[in-house]
């Protein structure tokens, strides 16, 4: 790989670019609406204001759907779920698994999802 192709792909992932673009994409798919150029406008400002703490960040799932998807993890009802099951819940919604700081050894609540998610 060139050099120059390989500064490009570490400053796309330095910036996060790629889960951005994901989370637009998805947000346009779950919205559907019909002036999608304008949508993604005001979604980025929400990202902004949201990352300034003056606003809420735009997100495509409400505490109701997090909640439903914790409970499709939690088949037996223990009221948790593992680590494991969080990295493949995370990586289903195309979230960054890097930062994680759980344990293997660490039991995931709902509250800790919803947070977390």
């Amino acid at each position: 790989m060139a050099a120059g192709e390989q500064q490009g792909r570490d400053y796309l992932q330095r910036h996060r670019i790629p889960e951005l673009l994901h989370r637009l994409g998805a947000l346009l798919l779950y919205h559907r609406p019909e002036r999608p150029r304008e949508f993604l406008i005001q979604a980025l400002g929400r990202v902004k204001a949201g990352k300034r703490a003056e606003g809420e960040y735009p997100y495509l799932m409400d505490e109701a759907n997090l909640a439903a998807m914790f409970e499709l993890l939690d088949v037996v009802g223990q009221g948790h779920i593992t680590p494991a099951q969080y990295r493949e819940a995370l990586k289903t919604l195309g979230l960054s698994t890097e930062d994680l700081q759980f344990g293997d050894d660490v039991n995931i609540t709902l509250d800790v999802f919803k947070e977390e998610v």
